[in-house]
């Protein structure tokens, strides 16, 4: 049996949780969809969300849940595996459960997942004291002994970036060879006092459960209790590609097409949060989700009011 809704939000985090607030305010019978995998889970507090800094992502995410289930929202832990066109342009979402639900409308909030670089080390000590956003997490480590962990040329960016937090700052360029740094690069990395150090990053050093150190495949060791590294974004974009939408190649990724309010090339599509762009941090995530709502739900009601018979 499959359930039928105005609006299937596929994604529990922030983009999907504010949509599924604004629909459910307005009314709309709405369905999320969470498979229980947001992007911030681990780090221990997020920042820059006015009256919520410093909150942990999962108290930020069980306080969006029970919000939303006021307003008769109905929230489901699963995965959503597949999504088609049937008639009159509607949607049908399977899920990994095996259960199927009709929308006459879609937001995709699936979010992105970090392929974070492979040395040894780094992934256990992510979202502590191996970081990614000095947005999110520089003012927690401002003035310690910063390393930059540099798989591409854009660690220089994050280089020069993060030092606005600290003034040591040890630019590791591990993957990228002296000879890829520009001109520009070398002035710029100078005039912040960044340090610069060849050869690859072998290991980290830790000692009683704390960053000490980077340990370089020459075997030299350098003192640093902070390591800001560069993930690989890999977009969640499977129900895009599924439904046929326009996509955009960037250096982050592939992402879908979309307008100012997040539709997609797939009328009755929307794409909110990290689903439609690498760079969104919880706060633009939850905006974007709103915005996404708010012109499904006009789209609907117009929808709606066009097809009452005239009455001449």
């Amino acid at each position: 049996m499959t359930d039928k809704y105005e609006a299937v939000v596929v994604g529990g985090g922030a983009a999907g949780l504010s949509a599924a607030l604004v629909l459910g305010r307005a009314r709309r019978r709405t369905l999320v969809v969470d498979a229980g995998e947001p992007r911030n889970a681990p780090a221990a507090h997020l920042q820059g969300y006015l009256t919520r800094d410093g909150v942990p992502p999962a108290e930020f995410l069980a306080l969006g849940r029970e919000e939303v289930a006021r307003y008769g929202v109905e929230l489901v832990r699963d995965r959503a595996v597949d999504v088609t066109r049937i008639g009159s342009g509607e949607f049908r979402v399977t899920l990994a459960s095996g259960r199927t639900a009709d929308a006459r409308r879609l937001v995709l909030a699936t979010g992105l997942a970090d392929e974070l670089p492979t040395v040894p080390g780094v992934a256990e000590r992510f979202g502590r004291d191996v970081l990614h956003c000095p947005y999110c997490h520089g003012w927690e480590v401002r003035d310690e002994a910063f390393g930059v962990l540099a798989s591409t040329a854009m660690g220089v960016h994050q280089a020069l970036m993060v030092s606005q937090w600290s003034k040591d700052v040890t630019l590791f360029l591990h993957e990228v060879a002296e000879e890829e740094l520009s001109r520009d690069d070398r002035r710029r990395l100078a005039a912040a006092g960044v340090a610069v150090v060849p050869g690859a990053v072998a290991a980290l050093v830790v000692e009683e459960d704390r960053l000490t150190g980077v340990r370089l495949t020459d075997g030299s060791a350098h003192a640093r209790s902070v390591l800001f590294v560069a993930p690989r974004a890999v977009p969640r974009n499977d129900l895009f590609e599924r439904l046929g939408a326009e996509t955009r190649e960037t250096p982050f990724g592939t992402y879908p097409v979309v307008d100012e309010t997040g539709l997609t090339s797939v009328p009755g599509v929307w794409a909110a949060g990290n689903a439609a762009g690498f760079a969104e941090q919880v706060v633009n995530a939850a905006s974007s989700g709103y915005r996404a709502a708010a012109t499904l739900n006009g789209e609907l009601l117009f929808a709606d009011l066009d097809a009452v018979p005239r009455r001449d």
